[in-house]
């Protein structure tokens, strides 16, 4: 059983910076793309970004200039670099991999944008 474990989440005041990562614990093959959820308490889960195996990169317009995704294709591993946090950017974050055989995702880590 393939899992995607996240990290990089955390508390952090408003206009700093958080790197979040997720990793999966095996290859998996035929990756087509990878994003980054976020789910803020009584609210749906909502594409934050994603990125094709062509390295097309989408955002939600309300991270787009403060927000980049990226990945390591060979770690198996994608990247969402976060600055200018806002406090609605508060909410926990799940990253998700699709490939040919399904989708996967990982637990969620937390990141608290606060004073």
């Amino acid at each position: 059983q393939v899992q995607l474990v996240e990290s990089g989440g955390g508390l952090v005041q408003p206009g700093g910076s958080l790197r979040l990562s997720c990793a999966a614990s095996r290859s998996i093959i035929n990756i087509y793309a990878m994003g980054w959820y976020r789910q803020a308490p009584g609210k749906q889960r909502d594409l934050v970004a994603s990125i094709t195996s062509g390295d097309i990169t989408n955002y939600a317009d309300s991270v787009k200039g403060r927000f980049t995704i990226s990945r390591d294709n060979a770690k198996n591993t994608v990247y969402l670099q976060m600055n200018s946090l806002k406090p609605e950017d508060t909410a926990v974050y799940y990253c998700k991999f699709a490939s040919t055989r399904g989708l996967y995702w990982g637990q969620g880590t937390q990141v608290t944008v606060s004073s």
